[in-house]
């Protein structure tokens, strides 16, 4: 299976980025999955069900959040409604949506999309091992799933290291996000799952993080600021990474960064 993953959409720029690149992608890589991360597409905090259905109509086969994945609250009921949207897995039960959902694609194949958020310097939620352990009860890798993509949600490195080789061999592919900087260490793990600590961001560069920067240089300068964050507005970058999974065992046997500038 061929699998793109889209790092964190940020704001308009990104969301023009990807929207113009899914045609080279779907060029470059003959993509099976096409994965996006929209955690910051809304304005750069959360989604809303019009632009994934724009992403979804694009091409793309799955959507995955993060921890702002509240902030937008039409997007709740649309967590429930529609079958290829993921929230993080280790969040209360209670909640809309599922953490999980098996995806049907054109090849006839099934991929697994899950998101788990960290809980190093993020808000209190439960174990993201313990919840894909759960998981992974009902799933076994090229017997009754294709390929079983996660995408960890995380501010620590070192976190989405110990996860990733926590379930090295287990599933297809473990993709950082959220820091919205792209990492140079992807990889293949010894037991055969690609990992990347962080895919980066779908959005303008010449930015802090996909924002403008008089925020956040006044926070780091006085600790405070009397302006809310706003988006950059510039040209967007897609950042992202590619996997290649063997259809005989589903783990993985490429991993590729990914870089489209406009």
């Amino acid at each position: 299976m061929r699998i793109v993953y889209l790092g964190d959409i940020v704001a308009r720029s990104g969301r023009e980025a990807v929207k113009n690149a899914i045609p080279l992608l779907k060029q470059n890589y003959k993509f099976d999955a096409l994965i996006v991360n929209v955690d910051n597409a809304a304005h750069g905090f959360g989604c809303s069900p019009k632009i994934c259905n724009q992403l979804l109509n694009a091409g793309v086969s799955a959507i995955v959040t993060g921890d702002h994945v509240w902030n937008q609250k039409d997007i709740i009921p649309f967590l429930d409604d529609n079958k290829r949207i993921v929230r993080p897995i280790n969040h209360s039960a209670n909640l809309a949506g599922t953490g999980a959902k098996e995806i049907p694609l054109d090849s006839g194949k099934k991929i697994l999309v899950v998101e788990v958020v960290g809980r190093v310097f993020m808000e209190a939620v439960d174990c993201p091992l313990q919840a894909l352990d759960n998981l992974l009860l009902e799933y076994n890798l090229a017997k009754n799933i294709d390929a079983i993509f996660v995408d960890i949600h995380a501010e620590a490195t070192a976190e989405k290291q110990a996860f990733a080789r926590y379930f090295d061999g287990r599933v297809s592919a473990v993709i950082g996000s959220h820091t919205h900087v792209p990492t140079s260490d992807a990889c293949i793990l010894p037991k055969g799952t690609a990992y990347q600590t962080d895919a980066g961001m779908c959005g303008d560069y010449n930015s802090v993080i996909g924002f403008d920067e008089k925020s956040p240089i006044e926070r780091l300068k006085n600790r405070f600021s009397p302006h809310r964050l706003e988006p950059a507005t510039g040209t967007g970058t897609v950042f992202g990474t590619f996997i290649e999974t063997d259809d005989r065992s589903g783990l993985a046997i490429k991993i590729e960064q990914i870089k489209i500038s406009q």
